[in-house]
């Protein structure tokens, strides 16, 4: 076995800022959501931001990568497949990946153009809200697939937000066909609920025949299976995912291992934070059914260590903060 968890997803470098509600209404932002600006949008609010609240932190991110990076701290062995450009924030990225553990694709030269960014806003409220310039990440492309780290994966791990590129959707596409060839297991997010409501054609393509593991959180499965109801909406998933686990913000969240559905329990945490919640949820479960545990014991792992994120800010939590964290294994 080469790895725990193959991933594919955008690679962008997270800039993170606490601002309040007004910043939004100033700036006619829609809060809660992840919206893709261009390259000018980027700097001249980057500007604003740097001058009226000052950076807060910068980390390699992107939604994939978060949830692999957690995985790998807990002890996963993982591979990013993503694209960054050969500039400074493409260095950053790569190091900080290198620095988590996780084998890239990015190791050798890398191709001219600028490395995707996203500026995370953050409010009192916790929210998070994001405005995502992709860059060269809206080129990742089938060649940047290694067919050969991916078939010796027991899951690949399929980000939703790819479905906005046409090149990355259909990469997307190629590795779920490629871990069907290679008797790999096909697990997915939908990333965020705007994917769901403005690309669902895309996110079906993505699901093709159906899933092993689906993740979403309480709107999304509402938005995919078109329904106002949480039961109607577990049932819906169940006819393109063979297990899934779907998170319920403070109340926690529901799996189906294919036969049974668990509740699971929240933890009570003071949020200071959102972002990176359901990248962590994901990350901590894969490790843990990848490492022998089902899907109780993986929703506990999950559920406290998304808490501790929610609970700090940043999208992820530190190497050390992980270990201490397995005890919910048991």
């Amino acid at each position: 076995m080469g790895y725990h968890i193959y991933g594919i997803g955008n690679a962008l470098v997270d800039k993170e800022f606490e601002v309040d509600d007004a910043f939004f209404a100033k700036a006619g932002i829609e809060k809660g959501m992840m919206t893709l600006i261009e390259e000018d949008q980027l700097a001249s609010m980057l500007a604003t931001l740097q001058a009226e609240y000052g950076l807060k932190k910068r980390a390699c991110g992107g939604s994939a990568a978060n949830t692999i990076i957690g995985a790998s701290y807990f002890g996963a062995k993982a591979y990013y497949t993503c694209n960054v450009a050969n500039d400074e924030a493409g260095e950053f990225y790569v190091a900080d990946m290198q620095a988590a553990g996780v084998d890239t694709n990015m190791n050798g030269p890398r191709d001219e153009g600028v490395t995707g960014k996203c500026l995370v806003m953050v409010t009192p409220d916790a929210e998070r809200t994001m405005n995502t310039y992709l860059g060269i990440t809206s080129e990742l492309h089938q060649k940047h697939i290694d067919e050969n780290a991916l078939a010796q994966s027991e899951y690949v791990y399929i980000e939703g937000y790819l479905v906005t590129s046409e090149l990355s959707r259909e990469a997307a596409i190629r590795v779920r066909e490629l871990a069907r060839q290679n008797n790999v297991k096909v697990a997915m997010t939908f990333s965020d609920p705007a994917m769901v409501q403005f690309f669902k054609e895309g996110i079906t393509d993505m699901i093709g025949t159906g899933v092993d593991l689906l993740f979403c959180n309480e709107q999304e499965a509402k938005l995919f299976t078109n329904t106002d109801d949480i039961d109607a909406a577990i049932e819906g998933l169940k006819k393109v995912a063979k297990t899934f686990a779907i998170t319920l913000g403070s109340k926690g969240a529901v799996a189906f291992d294919g036969e049974q559905l668990h509740t699971i329990a929240p933890h009570s945490v003071t949020a200071v934070d959102s972002n990176g919640a359901g990248d962590m949820f994901a990350g901590a479960f894969l490790y843990a059914i990848t490492h022998g545990h089902d899907f109780a014991a993986a929703g506990r792992l999950a559920s406290a260590a998304s808490a501790q994120v929610v609970s700090q800010f940043g999208p992820r939590l530190n190497a050390e903060q992980h270990e201490p964290l397995k005890q919910h294994l048991a």
